[in-house]
């Protein structure tokens, strides 16, 4: 008996879109890579839709989103086209994988969310780091309650270099760029929503992110719902590597995570104990947990069951990422429910 698959169109062909393509072409069995669009499609992006055996190259996404036989959308372009192309891809009844964020206007993510349950789609939102082996163990470990209540929930997550200026200028800041996937992750860990966010930044290392009104390094303190309290410590630039922790404090005890490192190797001699760095960057350590996201996607699909990371999960850290602006700029705790 054939195995039912889920035909996917990939919308944008950049480093990401690329990603996804080649996990759905090949590490995801329930999907069918069907066609790609991208408003800069040039022979090179059309050599490596070849290679991936993409029959179908456009360089308009409506190619995709007016074509009945793709059943869902890979939304993997520049974050100011998501919530139209979310919007669309819905009015044309396709299911929505679409990276974050959805959008940094929150009227504008109100908006595409009700045109989502209103047409009965399924969306998921690409918070890659949920789908990751330690991250998850964090969360069940707590989720399932042998911990007792959660107290603290702390996360690090520094980036082994610093992007590129022109990168930064249009990246929306280190809330919404970087420490996005943290607020999604926080909420995670807690199982409860930001109440309160007090946020710390400066520009240490003086590569330029102050002409952008941005911050290389952030700590940002946070309240839960459900009483707990939360902190992210946040680098542009770690340069051992992809610094990727988490740790939750219970009543009954603590469950925590370190990196994954690229070898798991420890040397111990008369002279000192050698281990290897952390992986170097997201592509490395996360690339498991993208085919993971897409699996879980492609089954939400087939099966008819929620997705895993929804809407609200898409609209939660946006809000989490302004209160966290608001914060640094004010100097003064911001509630979320404020915003």
């Amino acid at each position: 008996m054939e195995m039912k698959k889920v035909r996917i169109g990939l919308i944008g062909a950049g480093r990401i879109g690329k990603l996804h393509g080649e996990n759905l072409a090949h590490s995801v069995a329930q999907a069918d890579l069907a066609a790609v669009a991208d408003p800069m499609m040039n022979d090179e992006m059309r050599s490596w839709a070849e290679s991936m055996g993409i029959k179908k190259c456009y360089d308009d996404p409506e190619s995709i989103l007016n074509d009945p036989e793709i059943d869902a959308i890979f939304i993997c372009s520049a974050t100011n086209t998501h919530a139209d192309l979310i919007k669309r891809g819905a009015l044309e009844g396709k299911h929505i994988f679409c990276e974050k964020p959805i959008d940094t206007d929150l009227k504008k993510i109100e908006e595409t969310l009700e045109v989502v349950k209103k047409a009965g789609v399924k969306l998921q939102v690409g918070f890659v780091r949920r789908f990751d082996h330690n991250h998850k163990k964090v969360h069940d470990t707590v989720a399932e309650g042998r911990l007792g209540k959660v107290h603290v929930v702390k996360v690090t997550s520094r980036d082994p270099d610093h992007q590129s200026m022109e990168y930064i200028k249009v990246s929306g800041g280190i809330y919404m760029d970087m420490t996005i996937h943290d607020f999604d992750m926080v909420r995670y860990l807690a199982g409860s929503e930001v109440t309160e966010v007090m946020a710390y930044g400066a520009e240490l290392s003086g590569a330029g992110y102050a002409d952008f009104d941005d911050v290389d390094t952030t700590i940002v303190m946070m309240k839960f719902e459900n009483g707990a309290l939360g902190v992210i410590d946040n680098s542009r630039a770690a340069h051992y590597g992809y610094d990727q922790r988490t740790e939750v404090h219970c009543d009954k005890g603590c469950v925590q995570v370190a990196n994954d490192r690229n070898d798991m190797s420890m040397i111990s001699t008369a002279d000192g104990v050698e281990i290897s760095k952390p992986t170097w960057f997201f592509l490395e350590r996360y690339n498991n947990a993208f085919i993971s996201e897409a699996e879980e996607f492609t089954k939400a699909v087939l099966n008819d069951t929620p997705t895993l990371v929804n809407g609200n999960d898409g609209l939660a850290p946006v809000k989490i990422a302004m209160a966290a602006a608001k914060s640094l700029k004010e100097g003064c705790p911001v509630k979320v429910g404020d915003l």
